[in-house]
């Protein structure tokens, strides 16, 4: 029944969010489908759900894989601003076809690989593809649609990787009771599908100003520092967000009595409920960007801090729902903003620059939740209650920051 439910609620998502709500953005606009289609595509993870599993099967044990994310977090922060700079000179549609056919390649090493070093190498491999990608789509995307409908797009594109994923989620749970090697096998041909799609995408440019060096990319960025609060703030947000709907919310549920049998059901219901997200663009027409991410930032917060003392299942599954919800609200309006507030020529390398700053904040209170889960879970979730009431109160003064200096 409630597969049912998730199943009408998609088909209504697909065809009035992604079809009736696109349709202005759409006419006569290749990038725009193509994107969307290609996050479509790449949402389609058929083995999310035994990811660890599936490596602890190959034998890679927990500590392994902790090293291997380690790699993968420290090279995403090193490739972050080469691939910017090589987008900025040598075109977004170039890096996005090797970004994506690195991405497909990553998954056929996933497949293969049965020891500790295939898996690094996969990695490896996926830090390349995911760094590439990172500032470029989102560029190429915000230089391809007019300025008053980028928000728009960006929920729609958002939307499109949430529905993605869960259409892998609801048919993953039929495939991996085939074969959790079946799930990986077929989670490559979406992907193989995503290059192709590549290949038809085309340059766009904005109407910025003059190119500038990296360093005085950095430099301009640096001198910006309300962007950097921002961004700081988004960053805390995002990683609060996916420490929660991605590893803790498991261990929630078995600490207040969920079968593991319902995880599933569980994670498609949150993720067909956070394609809300592509109407974003509406609640920030009615009540503005900072309403809406003060908003969104407070509900992370206290969200995070009722799962620490309150143990009842159907509380638990709202809270980390209304955490997810939140989070997928927040993305797109994060992208509008840093697109907005970038006047020179190298776009790619700015946005590329703030992923490598998100990367860093994201990295450290990573670290932070991870050190206080391995005490307890509770405390896992007061610490991250009080760093999205620290990126709560940043945002506020965010938005006062900026509305000084528009008087100026």
């Amino acid at each position: 029944m409630l597969r049912k439910l998730i199943i009408t609620f998609l088909w209504d998502f697909i065809y009035h969010a992604c079809f009736i709500g696109g349709l202005q953005i759409m006419k006569n606009n290749r990038n725009f489908i193509l994107l969307c289609t290609i996050a479509l595509m790449q949402g389609l993870v058929f083995y999310g759900p035994i990811a660890t599993l599936y490596r602890e099967s190959r034998g890679i044990g927990i500590y392994q894989i902790f090293i291997i994310e380690s790699v993968f977090m420290i090279l995403m922060i090193l490739l972050e601003i080469p691939w910017g700079w090589f987008a900025d000179k040598f075109g977004y549609r170039k890096t996005l076809f090797i970004s994506f056919l690195l991405d497909f390649i990553s998954k056929i090493i996933f497949y293969k690989a049965h020891t500790f070093m295939g898996f690094l190498l996969e990695r490896i491999m996926l830090s390349a593809a995911v760094s590439g990608v990172s500032g470029c789509d989102t560029a190429l995307l915000y230089c391809s649609v007019s300025k008053e409908q980028s928000e728009k797009a960006f929920s729609i594109y958002n939307a499109s990787s949430i529905a993605g994923f869960l259409i892998a989620t609801l048919l993953s749970t039929f495939i991996i009771s085939k074969s959790m090697d079946l799930a990986v096998w077929l989670t490559i041909f979406p992907y193989g599908i995503a290059v192709i799609l590549s290949l038809f995408l085309k340059d766009a440019t904005c109407h910025d100003k003059q190119k500038q060096g990296i360093v005085n990319v950095l430099k301009i960025m640096l001198k910006e520092k309300e962007i950097l609060i921002f961004i700081f703030a988004s960053a805390v947000i995002t990683e609060v967000s996916h420490s929660i709907t991605v590893f803790l919310n498991q261990l929630q549920y078995r600490r207040v009595g969920i079968n593991v049998r319902y995880y599933g059901l569980i994670l498609a219901l949150i993720q067909a409920v956070s394609m809300l997200s592509s109407r974003t663009y509406k609640l920030t027409e009615k009540y503005g960007e900072d309403r809406v991410l003060i908003c969104t930032f407070f509900m992370v917060a206290i969200s995070s801090l009722l799962l620490a003392f309150f143990n009842t299942p159907v509380l638990s599954v709202l809270l980390i729902m209304l955490i997810s919800v939140s989070s997928s609200i927040v993305l797109p309006i994060s992208y509008h903003i840093q697109n907005k507030s970038i006047s020179i020529k190298n776009r790619a390398t700015c946005l590329s620059a703030y992923a490598m700053f998100m990367d860093i904040t994201s990295s450290i209170v990573n670290l932070m939740i991870g050190k206080a889960a391995d005490i307890s879970l509770q405390l896992s979730f007061i610490i991250c209650g009080g760093v999205s009431i620290l990126a709560l109160l940043l945002n506020i003064y965010y938005f006062r920051l900026k509305k000084i200096i528009q008087k100026r």
